[in-house]
């Protein structure tokens, strides 16, 4: 079993095809099918179901892919570790983040890293952040700025940047926003907009509702706060999200007092100790993102 092997089975399984991955590491479709082949007869299983021009992977594959990952990151750690002790910080990382971010904190923490660490590549994803978390968990993200409502689970550690309640978005002459602060039990009869599913503030939401025993259903759900906001602007309805979210002045925003869940965002990682060049992402993110920084 080889390095080269174990790159071209993460290739293959993240690209979905022989061609796209051989394209990503730059060699021929062929090499990347007899290598993996090789592989296969290596291991005694089949590791991709082949159907037309995608691939799949099968039982074994998807037990596999974690261990495999595990070794390159292992490698990758152990060359950057390497290259730290003559005084050098080289590598790659796999940054995630939230789709529309707008934190110019975040990036100009990225361009710090960025001109202390030239030698280090960044390839940047942007997806909602339910899948950013999985993304980490799985291994193919190193860091991610993600949204969540509760800690997003076992084997991972969050550093939490911002946290905040929910809040209602009323257009003009609303009747709730005769009140000073609103409750769920207000929202049934709105099908009131949020964000979409996989998202902080909607889960934050659903979560919410769900402790508060409240049924109330979403009537229009978006990626972008921007777009839920120009909803409200319109007329067309009540929105749900989070107070930094909301930037009109002739909207009104009332506190949702009896939502027991906060929306809130942060830097998300595995608990094992990654490679140098992520924990030094990691760190100077951390560092520009921080409350009073």
């Amino acid at each position: 079993m080889e390095l080269h092997q174990l790159r071209y089975l993460v290739a293959v399984a993240e690209a979905g095809t022989f061609t796209e991955a051989a394209s990503r590491q730059f060699v021929s479709q062929s090499g990347v099918s007899a290598q993996i082949a090789k592989l296969e007869r290596e291991l005694g299983h089949r590791l991709f179901r082949r159907s037309g021009r995608t691939v799949g992977l099968t039982d074994a594959g998807e037990a596999l892919l974690p261990h495999a990952r595990a070794v390159l990151s292992a490698v990758d750690a152990m060359r950057e570790t390497a290259d730290e002790l003559s005084g050098l910080l080289r590598g790659h990382v796999r940054l995630g983040m939230i789709t529309g971010c707008e934190m110019p904190d975040f990036f100009g923490g990225l361009a710090d890293f960025q001109a202390r660490h030239p030698g280090v590549t960044v390839d940047v994803t942007e997806d909602d952040s339910e899948r950013l978390i999985r993304g980490v968990s799985s291994g193919r993200i190193d860091v991610a700025l993600a949204a969540y409502a509760d800690a997003p689970g076992a084997g991972l550690r969050v550093t939490t940047v911002i946290e905040e309640d929910l809040v209602a978005v009323l257009p003009e002459g609303h009747r709730l926003s005769r009140s000073s602060r609103v409750r769920l039990s207000d929202l049934r009869d709105e099908r009131p907009f949020c964000l979409s599913a996989g998202t902080g503030v909607r889960a934050a939401f659903d979560a919410s509702l769900r402790r508060a025993g409240v049924d109330v259903a979403v009537g229009f759900s978006a990626g972008s706060p921007r777009t839920v906001i120009q909803m409200v602007r319109r007329g067309l309805g009540v929105a749900v999200l989070s107070l930094s979210m909301v930037d009109d002045p002739d909207l009104t925003v009332r506190p949702i007092v009896d939502a027991p869940v906060r929306n809130r965002l942060g830097l998300v990682m595995r608990s094992e100790p990654g490679a140098a060049s992520a924990e030094e992402l990691h760190a100077v993110l951390r560092a520009g993102l921080a409350p009073g920084s």
